[in-house]
Parts: C-alpha cells; structure tokens; sequence
C-alpha cells in the first residue's frame, strides 16, 4: 500500500462509515475497481486503523451525549438505581442493541469473514442496503424523536445490525432503517444509529489491536497507514455532521440510487 492509497482509502472509510452507503463494501470494491493489488495482512492492519478513527470521529462528535450517558450509567449501577434517568436508561438500550449483532458474529463468524473475500456478493448485498433505505422510507410514520426510545426500539434495531456484518450493508443504513420501522424520525434513528456505532467499533478495534500485537513489522508501515487514518476521522466527524443536517430536511432516495448505481457497476465489471 502507498500513501496515496492510504489517504484515499482513509477518505472513503470516513464518508462511508456514516453515511448509508456501506463502508465495508467500498473498501472491498475499490481496490478491486482501481486494479491495486494490497497485501492482505496490510489490508487489515489498515482496516483495523480505520475503524479506530471512526470511532475517534464519532466519539469527538458525541462527547457530550456519551460523557453524560456513561456518568448516568455508572452512578445509576453505584446507587442501585440503574433506571434513575433517561441517560442512564439510555446506556442501557445502547448496550441491548448491541448484543444482537455481536452474538451473531461470535457464532457465524466464518461465515461473514468469507463474505469479505467475494467482490460479487458484496456488490450484491449494495442492493440489499438500496431495499433497506427504500423501505425505511415506505414504511416509516416519522412521528417518534430521540428520547422516546424505548427497548423494543432497541432490540429491533440491533437485529438490523445483523445485517451490516455482511459486506456491502451498510451499518448505518441498516440500524437508520430499524429505527424508522419503528416510526422513528431520519435525525433521531441516525443519531441512536451513530451512538450503537460507539460499542461495536470499539469491540471491534480492540479484537483487531490483539491480533495486530501477533504481526510482524506491522510498526513499520505505521508512517504509510497513519495519513490514511487521519483523513477517516476528519472526513468521518465531517461525514456526521453533514448527514444529520441533510436528514433533517432531506429522505434517504439519494442514497438508495447511489447503492444500487454502485452495485450495479459493480456487478457489471466483475462479470465481464
């Protein structure tokens, strides 16, 4: 890997991430699309980077939101008053909607892992986010904020996360769409979207850190990986920002035609 492909890459994890257009599935492609050939141990040390400077983003955009929900958490557990407030409950409902997701990994973990490996079927699964932001905008009444999230919200929303571990779902497409099936407004189910981010990310990039501990001269190509993981957390915190001003006023159509453009050109090169 280059430094140039490094900032680029770092580019497109950091606007994919957030934005419903599936981060995985453009970081497969694209090295496939430009014809770069990346080693894979680089591939995924770089990808391990990656996921640390988006969670660097959302935890900077979120600080406040975050600070005081883990404050509320643990003095709740201190107190033996774990419901005491709606920022404690909060930090329940964050870790309820994200045990779906990761019980699902530890038990098919290969299958998803075999996923990442197929350009076909992650240009496939671009369609399967296209039908999820469609429906999200079908079926959703749009009548419910932020702080009328409750648990079934939750578990909803984090059997949607399921989803996402495939290559080509989008993570934030897939939770946004849980939300809105539970007739939640496009602000409040991408912010509770962007919050859930918050655990998996960090479960994920401390699993990648312990193997990235086992591989040899991985300090070396530190100076390659570092623009690229500058350049996803400020495209990442940007890409944040930008989405929940445009879902304020704006539906997810945009992103459903980009999906399956996407996937479509995809598919059309891979096959031919």
């Amino acid at each position: 890997m280059t430094i140039l492909q490094s900032i680029i890459l770092g580019i497109i994890q950091g606007a994919t991430e957030f934005l419903p257009i599936s981060s995985s599935g453009h970081l497969v492609l694209t090295p496939h699309l430009l014809g770069w050939n990346i080693q894979d141990q680089d591939a995924f040390v770089f990808d391990v980077l990656v996921q640390v400077a988006t969670l660097v983003a959302v935890v900077a955009y979120f600080w406040d939101d975050l600070y005081k929900i883990t404050l509320a958490f643990v003095r709740g557990l201190w107190q033996k008053q774990p419901f005491s407030n709606r920022d404690a409950r909060m930090g329940w409902l964050l870790g309820l909607a994200t045990v779906p997701a990761g019980a699902a990994y530890l038990l098919f973990s290969d299958t998803f892992e075999r996923a990442f490996g197929s350009p076909l079927a992650t240009a496939l699964f671009l369609f399967g986010t296209a039908t999820l932001l469609l429906v999200a905008e079908r079926i959703g009444k749009r009548d419910r904020d932020y702080e009328s999230i409750n648990w079934i919200d939750a578990i909803v929303i984090g059997i949607f996360q399921i989803l996402a571990i495939f290559p080509g779902i989008s993570r934030s497409g897939a939770t946004i769409t849980g939300g809105m099936t539970r007739n939640l407004d496009r602000p409040s189910a991408a912010r509770f979207s962007f919050l859930i981010s918050v655990p998996v990310m960090l479960a994920a990039g401390l699993v990648g850190v312990i193997k990235l501990i086992d591989l040899p001269n991985t300090a070396s190509r530190i100076p390659i990986f570092l623009p690229g993981f500058i350049a996803a957390a400020i495209v990442g915190y940007i890409s944040i920002r930008w989405l929940l001003r445009f879902l304020n006023h704006r539906p997810l159509y945009v992103f459903t035609i980009y999906c399956a453009v996407f996937g479509m050109i995809n598919l059309v090169i891979i096959l031919i």
